[in-house]
Formats: structure tokens, C-alpha cells, sequence
């Protein structure tokens, strides 16, 4: 069967993007029609095209606010003009609006990519986790990519169909990195060939804790003479940033190579990824780290566990802004390359079993038929949006 798909999407980079653009592609193999509605810039309206979707411009703010009820009018009509099957509404700001537009007229599958509660705190925590109850019935399904995500839902009385699909990622773009492309990747970037090199791929946010990972470093350099730091990735908190790593001492300094159309060569040239972040749903830079045979450091936020080696939780899992702990475990991963090799090939073979992307293609599609399915069967309401 033949759908029309409309996925609405507020972030246009970074993983969320990465999500959605695999999602295109394969269901524009499979034969379906494809809308996404977005706002400009950023990388996925060009992977969408690229990918054969149709793209609609949805001019949505990234944070909520007084824009909010005109960018549902807007994208109610965007909905009519697309005629979906079922509506895909990936992260906080998407989900917010979307279901405020479309309201269960249409079949709607709502995927957070994190809670978004999980970002704020006091009075905001308490209302932003009021709407997800009150909005939870307007989506036929919640889709979370691992089960602690969905555990923290339920925790706050959201009470929703869920379904959990992990993250995948494509294994033949995230190639195994042998010792021979290291050695090219290091060259062309202009790495040396031989100092231990700790690679953040992530957007430069407090999400990501890179400051916590900077707050770290002079420590973890001190301990393994020659290890080198590269932030890759761009965001809203890189002036931050960047200052902060101008403010180590000249032996410590670290490289922010900014935001590039491939992490690959990065992912390559890297010994270790590690990524501090202080909360995920299923963070997806791990993922293509350990599908090019990289071991990762992660700190212990929901979907980490579920998407490591249980033998490889030990080594690979801190605490959440805990500095003294990070420093830890990244000195010892980079003072041993023959530990993280070995860990790397361990991964590998992790992520080819569990996180394929044709796997969760195949999944999402089936959660696609059965939401179809399920709305004709309850009509909880008018058709008519």
C-alpha cells in the first residue's frame, strides 16, 4: 500500500535531521510518497529533495512562544495541501505545534527525540509536562527510541500508545574504519598520526555538555602527554565554547572544527568519542561512532545503556556533570589504543545487529499501517482537518 508520509520537523540539523533524512530515503525507496514540512536552512530540507521528498516551508521558531498559534494555522494548511495518510511530528517544537494543528484528525505518530521536560526546570518542567498528558491523546502513537524514554513518559502520567524504536543508523555509509583510512583521515584534516585523539561529534548546546567535557580536558592532558580534543559540530553555544577552550592553557588547547557535511573523517581519525551529554532519548553521533568501529564514553542519560555492549557499560558509562568522573575514565580510554581497538571491534558488531536503519524503516512503516489502521477503527474524530 502506497502512503502519502508528512513528517513535520523543528529542528532542521543536527540528529534530529539525521532521523528524519534516513527516514525519507527509505520510504521514497519503498515506493511512498513523501512531504516534509520544515523551516529553511539547515541541512535536512537538502536531504529531503535530495532524497525525492517533497519539502513545504514551515517558517517554525526552534523554542516555543507567541509564534506558536500562527505557526499551527500555518501548518494546518500546509496538512490540507499535503492530504497525509499520517503525520510524523518529530521533537518538541514540532510536536507541540503539530498536534495543535492536526488535533487526531489525521493519524499521528509523535516521536519526542528526548522529552522535553527533560530541558527545563521548576514551574516550565510542571506545565510543559501538563501539556504532554492533555496532548497525548492526539496522537495515535509515541514513538520513543528506547525504553527508559518511554519509562520516563509513563513516569509523568503520560499515558499514550507507545511503541519504542531504537535509533539505526546505515551501516554501509558508516563503514567499518580501518587502520588505513585513520591514517588518511588524520592527513587530511591535519592530525598528527600518533596522539591520542578524543572526538565530541554533537550541536554546541548545554544539552551536549561539551562544556563539562572542556571543564575536563587540562586534567585528562596532563595525565596522557600528547592527547588532542576536537569539538565537531556548530550550535548556538559555539562562541561559548570557543571561548572557553581559547582560555586553556596553550598545552591543552582544543580544535573546534565547527559544523561539517560529514562526521566520517572525524568519526575515522578519532581513538575515542565521547559525548557528556545531559540528556538524549537515543543519541545518534555514539551510534555511527561504534558502526565505524569506535568505542564511545557516554554519560548515563536515557537510551546510553540500551545502546552499548553490556560487558562494555563499565567503561563506557559516567555520571551526568560529574567532571572528576569523565576525566577518569578518558584518561584511562586514551592512555590504552589497544583497550580501544578491541572495544571498537566489540561495538561494531553491536550496532550491525541492533541498529540497522533498514530495520527501523521497516518498523516505523509497520507503525505507520497500524496507526492508519487504528484510527479507522476508533474514529475519535472528524476526518476533516
Amino acid at each position: 500500500m502506497q502512503l502519502t508520509i508528512l513528517h513535520v520537523s523543528q529542528p532542521v540539523d543536527g540528529g534530529v535531521a539525521r532521523v528524519v533524512a534516513d527516514l525519507v530515503r527509505g520510504q521514497r525507496a519503498a515506493g511512498h510518497r513523501v512531504v516534509v514540512a520544515c523551516p529553511s536552512g539547515g541541512r535536512l530540507p537538502r536531504e529531503a529533495v535530495a532524497a525525492g521528498a517533497e519539502l513545504l516551508d514551515w517558517p517554525a521558531r526552534r523554542s516555543p512562544g507567541p509564534s506558536v498559534l500562527g505557526e499551527a494555522a500555518t501548518l494546518r494548511r500546509l496538512v490540507r495541501r499535503a492530504g497525509p495518510d499520517v503525520v510524523h511530528l518529530h521533537s518538541a517544537k514540532a510536536g507541540l505545534v503539530g498536534r495543535l494543528a492536526v488535533r487526531g484528525r489525521v493519524p499521528t505518530v509523535f516521536q519526542p527525540h528526548a522529552w522535553s521536560f527533560e530541558a527545563t526546570t521548576g514551574i516550565v518542567t510542571r506545565l510543559t509536562v501538563r501539556w504532554e498528558r492533555r496532548a497525548a491523546r492526539w496522537a495515535t502513537s509515541v514513538l520513543c527510541v528506547s525504553e527508559q524514554e518511554r519509562a520516563d513518559g509513563v513516569a509523568h502520567g503520560i499515558h499514550a500508545d507507545y511503541t519504542v524504536i531504537p535509533n539505526g543508523v546505515d551501516l554501509a555509509h558508516y563503514a567499518l574504519a580501518e587502520r588505513a583510512e585513520r591514517r588518511t583521515a588524520r592527513l587530511s584534516l591535519g592530525l598528527d598520526l600518533n596522539e591520542p585523539l578524543a572526538v565530541c561529534v554533537g550541536r554546541l548546546c548545554r544539552q551536549k555538555g561539551q562544556d563539562v567535557l572542556l571543564a575536563a580536558w587540562p586534567a585528562v592532558a596532563r595525565r596522557v602527554p600528547g592527547a588532542r580534543l576536537a569539538l565537531v559540530g556548530g550550535g548556538p553555544d559555539a562562541a561559548v565554547l570557543a571561548a572557553q577552550a581559547r582560555a586553556l592553557p596553550e598545552p591543552y588547547r582544543v580544535r573546534l572544527a565547527g559544523e561539517v557535511p560529514d562526521p566520517r573523517p572525524w568519526l575515522a581519525a578519532a581513538d575515542l568519542v565521547v559525548l557528556p551529554s545531559r540528556w538524549e532519548g537515543m543519541a545518534l553521533a555514539p551510534l555511527e561512532a561504534m558502526a565505524m568501529g569506535r568505542p564511545v564514553l557516554l554519560t548515563d542519560v536515557s537510551g546510553a545503556r540500551e545502546q552499548l555492549p553490556p560487558d562494555d557499560h563499565e567503561a563506557a558509562l559516567i555520571p551526568v556533570d560529574d567532571p572528576a568522573a569523565l576525566t577518569s575514565a578518558l584518561a584511562a580510554a586514551l592512555a590504552d589504543p589497544l583497550e580501544c581497538a578491541r572495544r571498537g571491534a566489540a561495538v561494531r558488531a553491536w550496532v550491525c545487529e541492533r541498529h540497522d536503519i533498514r530495520t527501523v524503516i521497516a518498523r516505523v512503516s509497520q507503525l505507520y499501517r497500524e496507526s492508519i489502521e487504528s484510527d479507522r477503527v476508533t474514529s475519535r474524530v472528524p476526518a476533516r482537518i
